[in-house]
């Protein structure tokens, strides 16, 4: 398979998600079955931190825990000690005018387990759903403000992907404003619905990029993948926001995401990582929800990013996505009860 892929030639793929391009080169790697990190996440299991369960007074105030008042709480959702927005500014008119605006909004932290050495694909999928409807619980309560457009949910796994406490944990920024990307998306699958009449998202699957699927979800990379084993997570069935996720569909898609992070940790020597839940904003028209489809894309950190990606916003990926696909298809994981 490697040499096949070594052999091919540079290829640009446009990518209808955020209507940009991506540079396949695969002379510029190795063969895609011989993929790791060099940089791998091995935080230190016996650390104690302000985010292990009796250390609570060390953190910033608490918004709620599961379960709820429980000392053996499960999960806890924090302010964010250091917030790159703050929520006490007052909340901006609904129409910014000019150029800029009052950093108001919320920047909260998930801690998705009380124990320090646990990381996210050791729990159990009941467990992972568990944290998903932390996050719907968050995003309804952050819904309530007017003024916040839009909820980003990201995890940074490892120090290289943004990480600064090894604790399992994720985040939630709400913004008033629609971030660049997102608009991008909409515009994109806009564009899409307009001349097809049918969600792009929901037309997304194929064979040769498939990974492994349940009877609600499927996880895959994408056609035009920026990164080299990218993988999204898809709903089946179209839904807009993350947000509506219910607690059955939950377990199902804990299962699939423990299963994509144990496949990438096992091929790829456990690489630091970034998922972001990309979804729809909170204050979408009715005509909008057509062609908006939430998914989660995962992001493993192999190679960074330097000055023709910068200035170009073109993406250079040493590999094929269905190169990709078939190497994480083939990937068993051992039973883990």
């Amino acid at each position: 398979m490697g040499s096949s892929s070594q052999n091919r030639n540079p290829e640009l793929r446009k990518d209808a998600v955020w209507n940009r391009w991506v540079i396949f080169s695969p002379a510029r790697a190795k063969r895609p079955s011989e993929f790791k990190s060099k940089s791998p996440t091995d935080p230190n299991p016996n650390q104690q931190c302000p985010f292990c369960i009796g250390h609570e007074h060390e953190c910033a105030p608490e918004i709620f825990r599961v379960p709820p008042h429980d000392p053996n709480w499960k999960i806890r959702v924090i302010q964010n000690l250091y917030p790159a927005l703050s929520r006490t500014l007052p909340e901006p008119d609904l129409t910014p005018s000019g150029s800029v605006l009052d950093g108001f909004g919320f920047h909260d932290v998930v801690i998705e387990t009380p124990v320090h050495p646990v990381q996210l694909c050791d729990l159990s999928p009941p467990e992972i759903a568990q944290v998903f409807l932390a996050y719907t619980k968050r995003i309804q309560e952050l819904a309530t403000h007017n003024s916040i457009k839009y909820v980003q949910v990201f995890k940074n796994h490892g120090a290289s992907a943004g990480a600064s406490m090894s604790h399992s944990h994720s985040q939630m920024m709400a913004l008033p404003i629609i971030p660049p990307n997102v608009s991008a998306r909409l515009g994109s699958v806009k564009d899409y619905f307009d001349q097809t009449g049918k969600c792009f998202i929901c037309e997304i699957q194929r064979d040769d990029l498939l990974i492994d699927s349940s009877t609600n979800f499927f996880s895959m990379v994408p056609f035009a993948a920026t990164f080299p084993f990218e993988i999204w997570i898809v709903p089946r069935y179209h839904s807009p926001h993350f947000h509506e996720l219910d607690a059955e569909k939950a377990v199902e898609l804990g299962g699939l995401l423990k299963l994509m992070l144990r496949k990438m940790s096992l091929q790829l020597n456990n690489p630091p990582f970034n998922y972001m839940i990309q979804t729809s904003p909170l204050h979408v028209k009715e005509s909008e929800l057509a062609y908006t489809h939430w998914f989660i894309q995962i992001v493993p950190q192999l190679i960074g990013i330097a000055g023709f990606e910068i200035g170009t916003g073109c993406h250079i990926n040493p590999v094929f996505p269905e190169d990709a696909a078939k190497v994480l298809r083939e990937v068993k994981v051992p039973d883990s009860g």
